[in-house]
C-alpha cells in the first residue's frame, strides 16, 4: 500500500505540477483538462484508463464534451500519495498529444 504524502512533500509536489490544485475540504488533488472536441476528450480518457488499470489506480473524472475534470486520491491510504502525483504527471504529459 502507498504512504500518504506528508503536507510538505504534497505541496512541493503540487508545484511541480501545471495547473493542478489541492481539493477544497478533501485530501486530493484537482485539475480540468480541456480539449479541442469530445473525440479528443474521449480518446485522452481510454489512453489514461488503459495506464490507470496497469498502476491499479483509478482516477474520479467527470467528462462532458470537451472538458475532463479529474480527482485523485489513493483511498486505501486516506489522502494524496505518490501514485497520485505519478498518475497526474502521466496525464499531462499525455494530454499534450490530443
Amino acid at each position: 500500500m502507498a504512504n500518504k504524502l506528508s503536507v510538505k512533500t504534497r505541496n512541493e509536489s503540487l508545484l511541480r505540477l501545471r495547473g493542478w490544485k489541492k481539493t477544497r475540504g478533501r485530501d486530493s488533488i484537482e485539475k480540468e483538462f480541456i480539449f479541442k472536441d469530445f473525440i479528443s476528450a474521449f480518446s485522452w480518457m481510454t489512453n489514461i484508463s488503459l495506464l490507470a488499470e496497469k498502476m491499479d489506480h483509478h482516477p474520479e473524472w467527470f467528462n462532458v464534451y470537451n472538458k475532463v475534470s479529474v480527482t485523485l486520491s489513493t483511498h486505501d491510504a486516506g489522502g494524496i500519495t505518490q501514485l497520485d502525483i505519478k498518475l497526474a504527471t502521466a496525464m499531462d504529459r499525455s494530454a499534450k498529444k490530443y
